[in-house]
């Protein structure tokens, strides 16, 4: 079942507005005699009854019901309304009291990493040095002579004592075998000995402009790269083909419509993953919505100026009309650009890794094209530096020139502002697209790393809320799991998992449920032009819903954590049910 031409239509429209379809009258009540009955509107194929559905529809903010016919929402109201779209066809879903909300939207995320994490050595959860070791070997145990061992996701923040690994770590498990092991932010690395030996990594290689090489107090790399350094061990490990690519988006995709994502807004890429989605689509395995973003500056970024967007193609699943810039590095490795240095390391003020001059001549050929433009900026001077950069480029390119008069320019990250800069975001309509989850991870060593003034500014959402913006949340998974359930839970509480929060985390910067479950639906829809069309349950919308185990509205907070999702609708099709 595929999204019907209305809902096409309307995403083509996108940011202007959507043509609705008025869902039809049930026929109800007493009628005096001679009367004309109201014609019985035609049946539905997917009708959810008996259920708490929060619409995120101001209109009508609570349900019980939805009826869907060709991918559209045609029926939102009670449950007794809903009978009169039950037809002979008509599958009827009793959700017995669960909860339904607008299709959750991952607003940042990285498809082929996450199907990546499934493939490769995972190293989440590992809980020091000799777990790494321990899970390291067993992959080396079956490995080819010389093969490259790849893996992500470890996270020394919660290790004793805290510390990066290093080649020692690795080393005696694979003395041969070259490894590079990824930490779990993506900006790091470490490699052993064999890989560093053959990527020509000596204690005399200078650092490459927008990166470090770490070096131990004898002045020897410990085999950690961070940022552009990695390219240099990274380039080495054999490149994937087409088909890996395309099982590495399946796995992807697949895993997002089983935690309830509807759409993934995949935040940079290459053409090559542009082409793997195509055909996927075309051969119908994925069924997941994809807002596809190409890097730049540089050829993909050129190719998207050149060819112009590409808007809901295979039926309104895929979208490709975003450039993707990386500002600075990330927090946890030191290599987010701050305007003072890191207060665990003095002599550092991080970095930028993309040529700052590049930018602005894409940025205003961006605005005259109508294409989009998303950065990844963490540090709070990354964050100024393209703000300024935004603002230059607006006023170069006043609406009346530009394709997008209101072009709905992003941040990414958005972690660490200056609280002078936080209102530059309302007045320039920059949209701050977030993760909640970085909070939770970043609890733990953010202090360290900026001192307790800094963090005033720090994963501000309540002061960004106040100050008219909307927050457009996402996962950035695999750097975090990529649940919807683990955002919504950290931007209401801002609390780890467990409960904690340290000194100086502000908790008035948490936000309410009502706030959280917009981040997640109708502002991620906004954010890529989609919120005439979908991000809310009304009539005439795309019918994207996730229906969840309880009631993230009403549960204790802990309990938020424990829901999952039991159904994800995708243009009204069932993309994933949960087993009996």
């Amino acid at each position: 079942m595929r999204i019907a031409a209305v809902a096409l239509a309307a995403m083509l429209v996108g940011a202007l507005g959507a043509p609705r379809t008025p869902a039809p009258s049930p026929a109800s009540g007493p009628h005096a005699a001679g009367s004309r009955l109201p014609p019985s509107p035609d049946p539905a194929d997917l009708v959810l009854r008996d259920g708490t559905v929060y619409t995120v529809d101001p209109r009508q903010p609570r349900a019980e019901a939805v009826a869907i016919r060709g991918g559209v929402i045609v029926f939102v109201g009670s449950s007794r309304g809903a009978r009169a779209y039950v037809g002979p066809a008509t599958r009827v879903v009793d959700l017995a009291g669960r909860t339904v909300v607008p299709g959750f939207t991952d607003a940042h995320a990285h498809l082929a990493n996450i199907g990546l994490r499934e493939l490769t050595l995972s190293l989440e959860g590992a809980s020091g040095p000799a777990d790494v070791a321990r899970r390291l070997a067993v992959r080396v145990g079956r490995a080819r002579p010389g093969e490259w061992i790849t893996g992500r996701g470890w996270i020394e923040t919660g290790w004793t004592p805290r510390r990066f690994l290093t080649r020692a770590d690795l080393d005696p498990v694979s003395p041969d075998n070259p490894v590079f092991l990824t930490r779990a932010d993506g900006h790091a690395g470490v490699a052993n000995s064999a890989a560093l030996r053959e990527a020509g990594i000596t204690r005399d290689t200078p650092a490459p402009e927008g990166g470090a090489i770490l070096h131990d107090s004898a002045g020897e790399p410990t085999g950690m790269l961070v940022d552009s350094a990695k390219a240099a061990v990274e380039s080495l490990i054999p490149p994937l083909d087409a088909k890996e690519l395309e099982r590495r988006l399946a796995l992807g995709a697949e895993r997002s419509v089983r935690v309830g994502w509807t759409e993934v807004q995949d935040a940079g890429g290459s053409w090559d993953e542009v082409e793997a989605l195509r055909r996927l689509y075309a051969a119908d395995r994925i069924k997941l919505r994809i807002y596809k973003a190409v890097y730049g500056p540089g050829p993909a970024s050129r190719r998207l100026l050149a060819a112009g967007a590409s808007v809901g193609e295979a039926e309104g699943r895929l979208t490709v009309r975003t450039i993707k810039v990386v500002m600075d590095g990330a927090l946890g490795s030191r290599g987010a650009a701050l305007l003072a240095p890191y207060s665990d390391d003095p002599d550092n003020l991080g970095h930028f890794i993309t040529n700052l001059d590049s930018v602005p001549p894409m940025l205003r050929e961006a605005l005259r094209r109508g294409i989009q433009v998303e950065a990844h900026a963490i540090g709070d001077r990354a964050n100024r530096v393209l703000l300024d950069a935004y603002a230059q480029a607006f006023a170069a390119v006043p609406p009346a020139k530009r394709r997008i008069p209101v072009p709905r320019w992003r941040v990414e990250h958005a972690q660490i502002l200056d609280p002078a800069d936080i209102p530059r975001f309302r007045r320039l309509g920059v949209i701050p697209s977030m993760q909640p989850s970085h909070a939770i991870s970043d609890l733990h060593f953010a202090p360290s790393r900026l001192g307790m003034e800094r963090l005033r500014g720090a994963y501000a959402w309540a002061s960004l809320l106040r100050d008219g913006n909307i927050i457009a949340a996402g996962s950035d998974a695999p750097v975090e799991r990529g649940e919807p359930m683990i955002e919504f839970y950290a931007a209401v509480a801002r609390r780890d998992t467990a409960g904690w929060s340290g000194e100086g985390w502000h908790p008035e910067e948490a936000v309410t449920r009502q706030q959280a479950l917009r981040m997640l639906t109708v502002w991620p829809a906004y954010a890529a032009f989609e919120e005439g069309w979908r991000g809310s349950i009304a009539a005439g919308k795309a019918a994207d819903l996730t229906v969840l185990s309880g009631d993230l509205m009403q549960v204790p907070l802990p309990e938020i954590l424990r829901l999952r999702a039991v159904m994800t609708v995708i243009g009204g099709e069932i993309a994933y049910e949960e087993a009996d």
